[in-house]
């Protein structure tokens, strides 16, 4: 394709979805939730109001030019930069989406407006729905979360419970752990009646292994949480390292590739040539050229260097 791609991005190497191809269909940090560990920095617009953010047409016709050079995808993601079920026209870009390829489609959510029956349909469109949930009451979702003033937690777990009843399609619930925050026992078991009312069909916890809008957030070690999965109930799983995903050759313009997936959230070295396809020497070649132009910068987090756009 030629030129900078404008909705779309990626591959992305994703420890959810594998190589994901995603769509931003939102401004940057528009969100309904402003979290302390999002890796793209503080909200900017905390809103609950739905909106038209442009027409659709523009985002399939450059999802057909795509196609059309071939890439090949595991998933199309709606996701980006802000939180996507903000956008009024989610559900007919998934209809757009379905009528063009057979590519399933994901939505990265964080699950605040499923209390809203017609955010409950747009997203019933797709086929696998990844919301959050980081806590089990009030205080730690304030505290972790930090939630636009209209949004509850008692909305958002039963507006996914609803939705529970209303798709179906597949619920991956993702639970983000920090440490002292949303880990004492008391939490745990919470955040395990939670899940038992919203029964996903997979429950998958993360942590803080990528630079947070608030900093020095501690992560948790594999050790804990292994013992958190087994609180949390079988069908629990601990979102793999991307440095295990499946590698996907994608010639055109590499640079503008990292570039791309970088503008959506910090990567390593490991996460970038994975994700491309390239080995190590060839994935830095690209990071300093980009350091030279002053596009990135890095960050370290855990001894572990993380790139980022400028």
């Amino acid at each position: 394709m030629s030129g900078e791609k404008k909705y779309f991005y990626g591959p992305v190497p994703s420890r959810r979805l594998g190589l994901s191809f995603g769509i931003d269909i939102v401004p940057f940090k528009v969100c309904t939730l402003d979290c302390i560990y999002c890796q793209l920095g503080k909200s900017t617009d905390l809103t609950i109001e739905r909106s038209n953010y442009g027409p659709i047409e523009p985002i399939l016709v450059e999802l057909k030019e795509i196609l059309s050079k071939g890439l090949k995808t595991e998933f199309i993601t709606i996701a980006g930069s802000g939180e996507p079920t903000l956008n009024l026209q989610l559900g007919k870009l998934i209809e757009g989406i379905k009528k063009v390829t057979d590519i399933p489609v994901a939505i990265l959510t964080n699950g605040t407006l499923f209390y809203k029956e017609d955010v409950r349909v747009d997203c019933a469109k797709a086929d696998v729905v990844i919301p959050s949930l980081d806590a089990g009451d009030a205080e730690t979702f304030q505290k972790v979360n930090r939630p636009h003033r209209d949004i509850n937690i008692e909305n958002l777990i039963s507006g996914l419970s609803e939705f529970r009843n209303e798709f179906s399609g597949q619920i991956w619930l993702e639970v983000f752990f920090v440490e002292s925050l949303n880990t004492k026992s008391d939490q745990i078991a919470k955040i395990r009646n939670a899940i038992d009312r919203i029964r996903p069909d997979k429950v998958q916890l993360n942590t803080a292994v990528r630079p947070t809008a608030e900093p020095n957030l501690k992560r948790l070690d594999i050790e804990a949480l292994r013992t958190i999965a087994a609180q949390l109930g079988p069908q629990c799983e601990i979102i793999a390292d991307v440095s295990t995903l499946h590698h996907v050759k994608y010639s055109k313009n590499k640079a503008e590739n990292v570039l791309s997936i970088l503008k959506r959230r910090p990567c390593s070295l490991n996460d970038i040539s994975s994700g491309l396809g390239i080995d190590r020497n060839e994935a830095m070649k690209y990071i300093r050229d980009l350091q030279q132009q002053g596009l990135i910068h890095s960050k370290h987090k855990d001894g572990i260097i993380f790139f980022k756009v400028n």
